[in-house]
């Protein structure tokens, strides 16, 4: 239950973030360029954001000056500039976590021939790969330091969904803007958190992408909740069935190994 004074500090929060639309909006726009395959124009950014297309436009110039954003004079596109590759570099150096989870992802790729990843949960309710390791084995798959994707999505979106307390209208609502290879229903993908809840570890076979069975187990935050998840990617073919136990056994003794050691595995 809510107390007075947690419903005024929610209040605050909120009222001091409408303080600075701007800054909400420049955010935004990052995003969204961040997202796209290719540069847009200012008109297609500010459909998207739903922002009027002269207050887009002064911000873009603002994000320009500071380096964040490139503009092609020629196609009158914009595109994420490389000024911001400082920014995310230093983030990742601070970060002790990665910097402690690297030799084990390393370890954890070589042993059982799999891309190993750490990632976090950040805001606007993505997930963030803070930590890489790909196998030794001739074929790997492609993953890239800070790439983002939908905490909900696969297994880690599973784990998301059976530890972290979402409302069922929440889930309903960000799972029908998934996008699978194999989409399960929502009552399908019910059913699997469920027995992610049981398990303590999560498994997507494939539904996310074809051929590509991705296995998740969960670090949690100091509330109890979700806030990490150390995550393979393994070929099918290659990673058999009866493996997938062995493998998400030693996913399980990294994260109470960090745990055990009083690394700083939350948020």
């Amino acid at each position: 239950m809510l107390t007075g004074v947690g419903v005024n500090t929610e209040n605050e929060k909120a009222v001091a973030r409408r303080q600075v639309p701007a800054v909400t909006r420049a955010f935004a726009i990052l995003r969204l360029l961040s997202r796209s395959p290719e540069p847009i124009g200012v008109s297609q950014i500010a459909r998207g954001l739903e922002l009027v297309p002269s207050t887009c436009l002064h911000i873009l110039r603002v994000l320009q000056d500071e380096g964040l954003v490139d503009f092609d004079r020629h196609s009158k596109h914009y595109s994420v500039g490389i000024g911001i590759l400082p920014l995310a570099r230093a983030a990742l150096q601070r970060n002790t976590f990665s910097s402690v989870v690297q030799p084990e992802l390393s370890a954890l790729s070589n042993r059982f021939g799999v891309t190993s990843i750490a990632t976090q949960l950040t805001e606007p309710q993505q997930m963030v790969v803070v930590a890489l390791a790909q196998s030794s084995i001739p074929f790997s798959l492609q993953v890239d330091l800070g790439s983002r994707f939908p905490a909900l999505i696969s297994a880690t979106g599973r784990l998301l969904a059976a530890f972290n307390g979402l409302p069922e209208s929440t889930l309903r609502d960000a799972f029908s803007q998934l996008k699978w290879d194999h989409p399960p229903t929502f009552e399908e993908w019910t059913l699997q958190v469920a027995e992610v809840r049981a398990l303590g570890y999560a498994v997507d076979p494939g539904t996310y992408i074809s051929g590509l069975t991705i296995v998740a187990v969960p670090m949690f935050g100091e509330s109890g909740g979700m806030t990490r998840s150390l995550v393979t990617l393994g070929i099918t073919e290659r990673l058999q069935s009866g493996e997938i136990p062995r493998l998400a056994q030693a996913m399980m003794t990294i994260r109470d190994t960090l745990r055990t050691s009083q690394i700083d595995t939350g948020s």
